[in-house]
């Protein structure tokens, strides 16, 4: 540690301050309790020696700038004492300098009379070069000693700080008692503690987690304003389909009350039509029945009484007869001779009425193109509706999937498509079919274009045509079946069965469960044709006198019914695959087969015209039903109809049309009758027919 250079007036040696600084013994440190304060009059020792020495060194007059640096460090030794600091005497003198040069300042008085007492003086120029030299001195050590004394206070504060707390722990009271402590309030403290640290954790981590999303949101903020150009124009976008959609809700809004009432024309005037057919043909039965049993009658109580029928009667008879000419007629240029009486449809317009229809037609077909002839194509054309759609699809996939717009197509497109529906009529055989129609085909291709998951069953846009089948196209085939079709037209149900087999098979590719949609379509084709054979169906029975001839009113009457009715039993077998099997046995077994057909054979005179009809009947059934090679035994409601069979082969085993038995014999086999026809053949000994069975 340097020392404090001496005060003295005298020119020092050049290696007086190394000599001294060697020989002078290293401070002991002193504690700061045992610090006495110094008295005022109380000089510094010099570097070179102690107290003695420097009292035998002569002492020579001061300057007044030396004087007063005495009682800088003096008032600042004093000022420690007073306080009672504990701080060495170097360092407080060095931290409070500052102090002592304010003393110095605020005690003007004292200084002045000093500046008095040397103004007198003369000093010499040895004596001021050495003042100068000895202040140089002065202010550098002054400077050593204050930078130390930072240092020392820094440390000094903290030893203070632990003195402190020894000595408060020294004075500890042992008289003040406490609880006792033990270790479940030991363990119930820590456990509070872990408590809120586990708080203070938790909370840290929200804080943090916190953070990270502010950092994520920053990143996303930051991301959109350097897309802020592309949301520009999605803003654009957006708003211009906006615009687009509304203005097309409203054109269809407004053009959804004409297109109901275009459709309900159409519909009334097929109706009529239809209602004008069915009637006539009850009409016809009735009259035509009544007036052969009075007929029957007649012949039977008196042949030479003239039968009166009414005129009305009269004219009906003769517009059927006439009909029936004409189709005659027809058939022969064609040359169309396996023709059954009782086949045809009958559904011929006398010349007023077709052109009465056909003008009817016309006027609702004229108001059918003015639906949208003020309407621009993008808000009436179904191929570019899809299109402004599917710019919206390929731009943006994200925004146009997650507004469902797959699912609000359908719902869209609804009247344009009901408006290319008014003038298509599923019950006419030229009929053009849905997949040729050019909206089925613009939905085909949407959905072909999609950029959805093509593997995903609940795909939105792969359902668009499952929707507007199910909500637009079988409503409208049901509003047929229920009130327009004829069952007993073969014309009208397979166009009927085409339309409908499509749609039911789109259905099943779609869906997994049936449709509400298709269950009231299938529900209303066999309630029509169950009415159907309630109110069409007749075949009257008459003496087997009136029948024997083939030419008589009664047989020929009991023919064309005959026929009539089983060309409904086709009808009905021709849904095949579309409804239920136990829906199809019932209405084509039960109800046709049973209760008509074979009631009407019974009453026959067998021959080859019995068995005609029997064949006819067994080509009517579907393949399916006896597929099964295994089948020995028919299917039972098939049991009469093998009963009469059996019957007739015996009666034709016996007559001149004994050759007609081998045909029996293959019909059995092909409804898988095989133990009843095998039985047959042994019980009658025909052995060479068993080659027949053996071929199966």
């Amino acid at each position: 540690m340097a020392h404090r250079p001496k005060r003295t007036f005298r020119t020092r040696r050049a290696d007086s301050s190394d000599s001294d600084g060697a020989e002078e013994p290293a401070a002991e440190p002193r504690e700061p309790a045992k610090l006495a304060a110094p008295s005022p009059e109380e000089e510094d020792p010099p570097p070179g020696g102690g107290r003695a020495e420097a009292a035998e060194r002569p002492l020579r007059g001061r300057s007044p700038r030396g004087r007063g640096r005495g009682r800088v460090w003096a008032s600042s030794r004093r000022l420690r004492a007073d306080r009672g600091s504990g701080v060495p005497d170097e360092e407080y003198g060095t931290h409070h300098a500052s102090e002592s040069v304010d003393d110095q300042s605020s005690s003007s008085d004292s200084s002045s009379s000093l500046d008095e007492e040397f103004s007198s003086l003369a000093i010499t120029n040895e004596e001021t070069s050495e003042e100068s030299q000895e202040d140089e001195n002065q202010d550098i050590w002054e400077q050593q000693q204050m930078k130390k004394a930072v240092k020392i206070t820094e440390g000094r504060d903290i030893d203070l700080s632990h003195s402190s707390e020894f000595q408060t722990v020294k004075k500890f009271d042992t008289s003040i008692s406490f609880p006792p402590v033990n270790l479940e309030i030991i363990k119930k403290q820590l456990n509070t503690r872990l408590t809120l640290l586990q708080d203070t954790h938790r909370s840290h981590l929200r804080e943090y987690e916190k953070y990270i999303e502010d950092v994520k949101s920053s990143e996303n903020a930051v991301q959109n304003l350097e897309n802020s150009s592309n949301q520009a124009l999605s803003f654009k976008f957006y708003k211009s389909m906006k615009i687009y959609v509304e203005n097309l809700i409203d054109c269809l809004n407004e053009k959804i009350i004409n297109i109901q009432e275009i459709e309900s024309s159409m519909h009334a005037l097929l109706l009529k039509q239809a209602m004008t057919f069915m009637k006539r043909r009850q009409d016809e039965l009735k009259h035509e029945s009544t007036y052969l049993q009075q007929l029957s009658r007649k012949a039977e109580t008196s042949a030479n009484e003239s039968l009166a029928i009414d005129e009305n009667t009269q004219r009906i008879l003769e517009e059927l007869e006439s009909r029936r000419a004409r189709r005659r007629q027809a058939r022969a240029l064609s040359e169309n001779c396996d023709h059954q009486e009782g086949t045809s449809s009958d559904d011929e317009l006398s010349s007023v009425d077709m052109i009465d229809f056909q003008k009817s037609q016309g006027d609702i077909l004229q108001d059918h193109k003015k639906i949208f002839e003020d309407v621009h194509d993008d808000f009436c054309n179904v191929r570019n509706v899809l299109l402004k759609f599917q710019q919206w699809r390929e731009k943006f996939p994200n925004s146009y999937y997650e507004a469902f717009i797959g699912f609000c197509i359908p719902k869209l497109l609804n009247p344009l498509i009901r408006v290319q529906l008014i003038d298509w009529n599923p019950l006419k055989f030229d009929s053009i079919g849905l997949k040729q129609m050019s909206w089925f085909i613009s939905i085909e291709e949407f959905m072909d274009n999609s950029v959805e998951d093509s593997q995903k069953e609940d795909s939105s846009d792969k359902k668009i045509l499952y929707t507007v089948i199910n909500k637009t196209i079988i409503p409208q085939l049901t509003d047929f079946v229920e009130f327009i079709w004829d069952p007993l037209s073969t014309s009208q149900t397979t166009s009927l069965i085409t339309h409908c087999r499509m749609i039911l098979e789109e259905h099943s590719t779609c869906e997994s469960e049936v449709s509400k949609g298709k269950q009231d379509l299938l529900k209303s084709i066999v309630s029509r044709m169950k009415k159907a054979i309630e109110d069409d169906v007749f075949i009257p029975l008459y003496p087997k006198s009136a029948v024997e001839n083939r030419a008589s009113p009664q047989s020929k009457f009991q023919e064309r019914q005959f026929w009539s009715a089983l060309k409904l039993f086709r009808n009905v077998l021709l849904w095949n695959g579309l409804l239920p099997d136990d829906t199809l046995r019932e209405l084509g077994l039960d109800k046709l087969l049973n209760r008509y057909l074979l009631i009407a054979l019974l009453n026959a005179m067998p021959g080859p015209e019995v068995v005609k009809k029997c064949n006819q009947i067994t080509a009517y059934l579907p393949e399916k039903w006896f597929t099964n090679s295994a089948m020995r035994t028919s299917i039972p409601q098939l049991e009469n109809f093998i009963q009469f069979l059996l019957q007739s082969a015996y009666t034709l085993s016996k007559s001149e049309f004994r050759d007609k038995v081998k045909e029996i014999i293959l019909i059995l086999v092909k409804i898988r009758a095989m133990n009843q026809a095998e039985s047959f053949i042994e019980e009658y000994h025909l052995d060479h027919l068993k080659s027949v069975i053996n071929e199966v």
